[in-house]
């Protein structure tokens, strides 16, 4: 072979082995193909904001020597409680009966070897009450008692439309998850690239309940507080040089 002959022979070698080393994967040991780094960061978002709503579950309950007295009794307590609520301005769509209940009532007896007797029965009556004016909330506890309701279980505060916010929150949380993820690539000398996936792994309105006493004094008062609403995510990215 010819110096002129040799040396072009050499070149087209050389360029047949770099164009396979372009198109070949980049590889790690044992030639196996090498992962693109990636990393995988959680999230949390979260928004406040005053409630607009509430919850209470208020009732009667009633004792008679007969079932039929103790029910006679409680129908007509429960229709006064529920005519204050309609003269209130209530929606009869926010008011919706929990539970109804007639059991016996039995005389208090040491010796448990008997089975103590019946000496009347109870009814209970209870509805849960949507009130979507915060200032009339009050004013619907201390009417409630005032028409005989003698049980309040508790109020409930939320929010009628908690959408916007919970999009806020997941927003946030996004913001979080690269905020992470930029600090984990800045300690490897790398720098965060695309998003790989996205899962949200929990989002939450929580609905706080304050407990009540089942007899109050005129013009209750009322602190509805904030709701925190949360939002969480896990969110991979792929990393760069």
């Amino acid at each position: 072979m010819s110096g002129r002959g040799g040396r072009a022979g050499l070149a087209a070698v050389l360029a047949a082995a770099l164009t396979g080393a372009a198109c070949a994967p980049v590889t790690g040991p044992e030639g196996a193909p090498r992962r693109p780094a990636t990393v995988t960061v959680s999230g949390t978002g979260s928004v406040s904001a005053p409630p607009d709503m509430a919850e209470i579950t208020t009732g009667v309950t009633t004792q008679a020597p007969s079932a039929a007295q103790a029910l006679a009794a409680n129908n007509q307590a429960m229709e006064k409680l529920l005519q204050s609520l309609t003269a209130l301005g209530v929606a009869a769509r926010d008011v919706q009966t929990t539970s109804v209940s007639v059991s016996p009532v039995r005389r208090v007896t040491k010796d448990e070897s008997r089975t103590p007797a019946i000496v009347g029965y109870e009814v209970s009556n209870q509805v849960r009450v949507t009130v979507r004016d915060l200032s009339r909330l009050g004013r619907v506890l201390d009417q409630q008692v005032a028409e005989g309701a003698n049980s309040v279980h508790g109020i409930r505060f939320g929010l009628a439309d908690p959408a916007p916010l919970l999009d806020e929150a997941r927003k946030r949380a996004m913001a979080d998850a690269r905020r992470r993820a930029e600090i984990y690539a800045a300690a490897a000398s790398l720098k965060v690239g695309r998003v790989l996936s996205v899962q949200e792994a929990g989002a939450a309105v929580p609905r706080p309940e304050i407990a009540a006493r089942a007899m109050m004094s005129a013009a209750v008062p009322v602190a509805p507080g904030e709701q925190e609403i949360q939002a969480s995510v896990s969110v991979s990215y792929s990393l760069e040089p």
